[in-house]
């Protein structure tokens, strides 16, 4: 039987002391929604190679503003750099540190109020990563994180080396809405993303006008061949014809880009409190073929464009933090979040 799974009242929102002009100033927790956590004489997040007793978490991640998450080790530890040169930090950046070193599932960096890490492909893998990456938000007493998958993606009907912004992130059946197998149930959550924070991605796009950059909807799959219609995985039980009308009615549905991991980080992220973006280049048209048989040189520099983006958008609003932020003995990187 299928649930519908639904955000309580409980809020994640505390009043904290009054500003100027006599505004309070509200800042936004993680939370978690598993009441046996509070029990635990320790929380050991066993994939990430950290624990409550081993680590002490609000010293190491208390000031993370802006986590970035990406499939690729080698890749996100490339973000981790470029945001280690565009903030301006000491050093070059090349002895940053994994601190996920104790363990081979995932790779983290922190920069500053940034912290990028790996995922994996697949929903399976990034929701391991998101379980343990939120309650280390959580136990570290993070506030107004903002949270962004940089991706790679097949295009449907636009040019290879657009990104897309992510406005809704549907499923194979192009409906916004993750199922989550739980025990035996099938718990329908929504895939609802933060429609402002799109936004003000599009909006720091223009700012970056040498790559085209578009809102869409983002189609999450379960694998990479079947799933998305291929013709050219170990197996293959449907037609050209019909690989195309399935991908046609996609794109007439509102879908510009095709990856496996949008729709999971949708849905955690908004049950947890989280404001969430996904940002993908795409690497080809599906409407024009299966393969990906660009130069080398050309995929790394469409990789490099969501980050930066995403690079352009974290200066904007540490700038802003900066310009806002009046409070005597403030930390060197405040948001205005």
């Amino acid at each position: 039987m299928a649930q519908i799974e639904k955000i309580g009242s409980k809020t994640n929102e505390y009043a904290g002391p009054v500003g100027p002009g006599g505004k309070g100033l509200r800042k936004r927790f993680v939370y978690v929604k598993n009441p046996y956590l509070d029990s635990m004489d320790e929380d050991i997040l066993y994939h990430l190679d950290l624990g409550t007793k081993t680590h002490n978490l609000p010293a190491m991640f208390g000031d993370v503003k802006f986590v970035c998450v990406g499939g690729s080790p080698n890749r996100m530890k490339a973000f981790a750099l470029f945001m280690n040169k565009e903030l301006g930090l000491e050093g070059s950046g090349e002895d940053v540190k994994d601190i996920c070193a104790g363990t081979d599932r995932y790779f983290m960096y922190k920069i500053g109020p940034v912290l990028s890490i790996s995922h994996g492909m697949g929903i399976p893998s990034i929701s391991i990563m998101l379980h343990e990456l939120i309650k280390l938000l959580h136990h570290a007493q993070c506030c107004d994180v903002t949270i962004i998958r940089i991706g790679t993606s097949g295009g449907l009907g636009i040019a290879p080396g657009s990104v897309v912004i992510t406005d809704t992130a549907v499923d194979s059946f192009f409906k916004p809405r993750f199922e989550q197998v739980i025990l035996d149930n099938i718990v329908t959550r929504s895939t609802e993303l933060d429609k402002d924070l799109a936004e003000e991605l599009f909006n720091c796009s223009k700012e970056t006008p040498h790559f085209p950059t578009l809102l869409g909807h983002t189609m999450c799959t379960y694998d990479f061949y079947e799933g998305q219609g291929r013709l050219d995985g170990a197996l293959c039980s449907f037609s050209r014809e019909k690989k195309l009308d399935y991908l046609k009615r996609a794109y007439k549905a509102g879908v510009r880009n095709i990856e496996m991991e949008s729709t999971v980080f949708a849905a955690m992220c908004r049950l947890c409190g989280l404001k969430a973006a996904v940002v993908c280049v795409t690497l080809l048209d599906r409407l024009e073929g299966d393969q990906i048989n660009l130069p080398h040189d050309v995929l790394v520099e469409y990789q490099q464009r969501p980050q930066l983006l995403i690079s352009n958008f974290i200066k904007q609003r540490l700038r802003l933090g900066d310009q806002t932020s009046s409070s005597p003995g403030s930390q060197s990187f405040s948001a205005s979040l």
